[in-house]
């Protein structure tokens, strides 16, 4: 009877598919991390030269 109770339970399925979330985004960081962190230089170069010009 506690074992259907708690696969009925709502907040079970709502922890699950957080921690799914959680690994696709660090799997997805994993992947791409050297295209990201080349990303990240390539828009703080841009935002450096462009304070300067203010």
């Amino acid at each position: 009877m506690m074992l259907k109770r708690f696969f009925m339970e709502e907040d079970a399925v709502g922890t699950v598919e957080m921690i799914l979330i959680l690994v696709v985004l660090i799997a997805i960081v994993a992947i791409f991390k050297t295209q990201i962190v080349n990303l990240v230089k390539t828009l703080m170069t841009k935002v450096t030269k462009n304070a300067k010009a203010i």
